[in-house]
């Protein structure tokens, strides 16, 4: 996880917990039914249930946590040995106009806040810049966590979706 204090990445303890009891934990979990995943290459370590599990999320957080996964596989696939992957607002907006995902109504800056603290609350991202002045500019860093959510494939296909509903609203 990154510290803003001391300006560099740390050891997450409770994942270093998880990591020393995942077996016991993993059948711990079993018996509710609910399944712990967990990927090493990336030092993740989750839950999955078949049961829907924490908040319903808005349209503009869904879309959001898409086009950071997009991102990130874009940006992983480029010549880079890091897991971390940093991206601005601009580039979140610019793949929002691509693929035709929010009407021609402006984000506002409370919707943006409220989205940018769900995905930081389910440790999808970090703002590296202050939150109360939200700018194109500001800088995520996108976790690997965001690989638990979709495979590339699934989004794209979401995408598409969201794409084809609001050719229908426009119409």
């Amino acid at each position: 996880k990154y510290d803003k204090k001391a300006a560099r990445y740390i050891t997450n303890k409770p994942y270093r917990a998880c990591e020393k009891h995942y077996d016991f934990i993993k059948e711990y979990f079993k018996i509710a039914d609910i399944e712990v995943v967990e990927n090493r290459q990336y030092g993740i370590i989750g839950i999955q249930s078949s049961n829907p599990i924490g908040d319903k999320l808005s349209k503009l957080t869904s879309v959001f946590m898409l086009l950071l996964k997009l991102l990130f596989d874009e940006k992983m696939n480029s010549a880079s040995n890091s897991i971390h992957v940093y991206v601005t607002l601009e580039e979140v907006y610019e793949k929002i106009q691509i693929f035709s995902l929010w009407d021609n109504k402006s984000i506002s800056p409370t919707d943006l806040r409220k989205t940018l603290s769900v995905l930081k609350k389910y440790q999808l991202i970090d703002v590296l810049d202050l939150m109360n002045e939200v700018t194109p500019e500001t800088k995520l860093i996108v976790y690997p966590t965001i690989n638990m959510l979709l495979h590339p494939e699934a989004v794209r296909n979401i995408i598409a979706q969201y794409q084809d509903v609001e050719e229908l609203e426009d119409e």
